[in-house]
């Protein structure tokens, strides 16, 4: 089994959250996290190509030797890759094609106001009546979208009641400002307006520390679902002794083994993490969020300019969505929060340029309307995912080391031929089993795992009994899980009832 060694770096991190924090003029709301990685009999290839690069690029590095991604100023990127000069384009280029299809990358990108959301909605949980993560996603998308002063101050005020009652007054302004043009604000109105509705409890909170063991969540599910056992992690060390091993301790806390912390300067696989995707991200996010009240009830569109690219500026992007999109195509390469906006429209623009064959295909589908296309098609982006993050079921991946079964998250044994699968006799009356969890499998086939002594066993329900299993996935999907719980099946006639107690 091969061993894997992967290199984390963070970026826009934020160590204290507070009020200066958010309102500093180079705040940028997402902390964003990499990991790059290689099989172990790679690194050497890897690492050589990287000197090379460096080397190339020795008057770049700065005072301790290094060269890192603060080489790239955020302004040259004031309108993507289509501000870069030759230069810059050339040597984001040669930094790209360090990177092949055996490449190991997993990112992360989280609100840090989303985070501090969750922290005050603590006590509002998902249930039958109300997604509640929808209720925070409006909430923290408004807060990042129109940063409202007076919201934000009283975040970190002790009395909570003043925050919630400066929380309802924002809602209430934004919904009279947004009437000006209900065309493009009715769905934000109606969203606003529910949440008015439920604005009743808040919990107190103080100064934040930020909290590293999401994008290690993340990470461990990556590797989870790309089935690699044996790895070294290392870890950017920075900042104070204190402060840096709490990223470390978030590691451990989330079960990762084998982390050790490096130096950047002595590392060149913590360098490589830090050069990439956060000021294209950044630049993107500062061009499509509200700068002034006036804006707020406007479109945003991307400038004309952003799709003003010459053809390396284009193949670029193209490089970029390989790395991102095509490449080590997994579902966990990517990790985000509720509110995810910023990495929808990310990799939506890099879908976007790559469907462009030339830059003169830009200018044949006219050049001032890009970005109202562009605005169309990441919009279509943003809808789809809000519907997946609708479904609160878990996401599971078999690891099929046997042919025959998997397991399920009960542990019961779960055969790939569904006909191995043993049917729950019911006899006639009725019969009370304790259900761990019910499910379907890929044909609609009702599943249902019990537990029998303490040993779960995972059965075939009669297909008479699929609407009730549709009844209970549904309502786990909206977040109101039934089980573990006693079941009263009967059978009377033929026909067949479950009951749960």
């Amino acid at each position: 089994m091969d061993t894997y060694k992967f290199y984390y770096d963070e970026s826009e991190h934020s160590r204290k959250i507070n009020y200066n924090t958010v309102t500093a003029p180079n705040y940028y709301d997402n902390f964003v996290t990499v990991v790059v990685g290689w099989a172990k009999e790679k690194e050497k290839e890897v690492f050589k190509k990287y000197e090379d690069f460096e080397n190339k690029y020795a008057d770049r590095k700065d005072g301790n030797g290094e060269l890192k991604s603060t080489t790239l100023k955020q302004k040259k990127f004031e309108c993507g890759f289509a501000s870069l000069d030759k230069t810059n384009t050339q040597f984001i280029m040669d930094f790209l094609s360090i990177f092949d299809e055996s490449t190991k990358l997993y990112f992360s990108v989280a609100s840090k106001i989303e985070y501090l959301v969750l922290q005050l909605f603590i006590g509002y949980q998902n249930n039958f009546i109300i997604d509640a993560d929808a209720v925070k996603y409006s909430i923290t998308k408004a807060l990042v979208a129109y940063r409202p002063q007076n919201v934000i101050q009283s975040i970190y005020d002790d009395n909570s009641k003043e925050f919630v009652e400066e929380l309802k007054r924002f809602f209430r302004e934004r919904i009279e400002c947004n009437r000006s043009n209900m065309s493009l604000k009715e769905q934000e109105n109606e969203a606003f307006e529910n949440i008015l509705h439920i604005l009743d409890n808040n919990s107190a909170i103080p100064e934040f520390q930020w909290d590293y063991r999401m994008p290690f969540s993340g990470f461990a599910k990556y590797l989870q679902e790309e089935q690699i056992k044996n790895y070294a992690l290392v870890l950017d060390k920075e900042g104070e002794k204190n402060e840096a091993s709490r990223t470390m301790q978030a590691a451990c806390e989330i079960g990762l083994s084998n982390v050790t912390e490096g130096n950047s300067k002595d590392n060149c696989g913590l360098r490589m993490a830090d050069m990439i995707i956060s000021k294209l991200l950044k630049a993107l996010c500062d061009e499509l969020h509200y700068h002034s009240i006036a804006e707020g009830v406007e479109k945003k569109l991307l400038n004309a300019k952003w799709f003003q690219l010459n053809e390396t500026q284009l193949d670029l992007y193209k490089r970029l969505y390989k790395i991102i999109c095509e490449w080590d195509n997994v579902w966990y390469k990517s990790y985000a929060g509720i509110y995810s906006d910023d990495l929808v429209c990310f990799i939506g623009l890099l879908g976007y340029m790559t469907h462009f064959e030339n830059k003169e295909q830009i200018i044949n589908e006219k050049l001032e309307m890009q970005g109202e296309y562009f605005n169309g098609y990441v919009c279509q982006q943003l809808s789809d995912y809000f519907n997946r993050r609708r479904s609160k079921l878990p996401i599971d991946f078999i690891d099929k080391n046997d042919e025959e079964y998997f397991l399920n998250r009960r542990g019961a044994k779960v055969y790939f031929d569904i006909t191995k699968q043993p049917v729950l006799e019911i006899a006639e009356g009725s019969q009370t089993e304790m259900v761990l969890s019910v499910g379907m499998d890929k044909l609609g086939i009702p599943l249902i795992t019990i537990s029998n002594d303490g040993n779960p066993i995972c059965y075939r329900l009669p297909e008479e009994l699929s609407d009730w299993t549709y009844t209970a996935i549904g309502m786990a999907n909206m977040g109101e899980n039934l089980f573990p719980s006693q079941v009263v099946f009967t059978k009377e006639k033929n026909r067949y009832f479950a009951d749960i107690l």
